[in-house]
């Protein structure tokens, strides 16, 4: 079997196919679900804990002497950026929550597949009848 052929063969199983949709729809989704913790979500927990903005906090390591806005001090040398790690945890949290209640809820609205259906009766009297007739025998 040439390379080209086994190649084809792969990239046309339906696997393949499967997850080439589900990454292009993942990344759609991702950032819609960006927008909802970034633009919805955050600003109300910024608001809960009195206007926190985590992801400016840092310690200078390069010896900045003023308190300077994150993007400025890491353009003047070495920051240790905790507060922007506290930000995207957070994140991250509210983002598996999201994600939790997402498909908890698309489990509940998934139907329950019907059990297989049980033999008809004609043929259970049937199968009974030629038991009997050879046990009798």
């Amino acid at each position: 079997m040439s390379f080209m052929t086994e190649f084809k063969e792969f990239a046309i199983k339906g696997n393949v196919v499967d997850l080439a949709v589900g990454v292009i729809i993942g990344g759609a989704f991702g950032k819609i679900v960006d927008s909802i913790v970034g633009d919805l979500i955050m600003p109300v927990v910024s608001k809960l804990f009195g206007g926190l903005d985590f992801s400016s906090y840092y310690i200078a390591l390069a010896g900045q002497a003023a308190r300077l806005p994150l993007a400025e001090a890491r353009k003047a040398g070495a920051v240790f950026a905790y507060g922007n790690f506290i930000t995207v945890a957070l994140n991250f949290a509210i983002l598996a929550f999201i994600i939790f209640l997402m498909v908890k809820q698309i489990n509940r609205l998934k139907k329950d597949v019907p059990p297989p259906a049980v033999v008809d009766a004609e043929e259970v009297l049937l199968l009974r009848q030629i038991r009997d007739a050879l046990m009798a025998k």
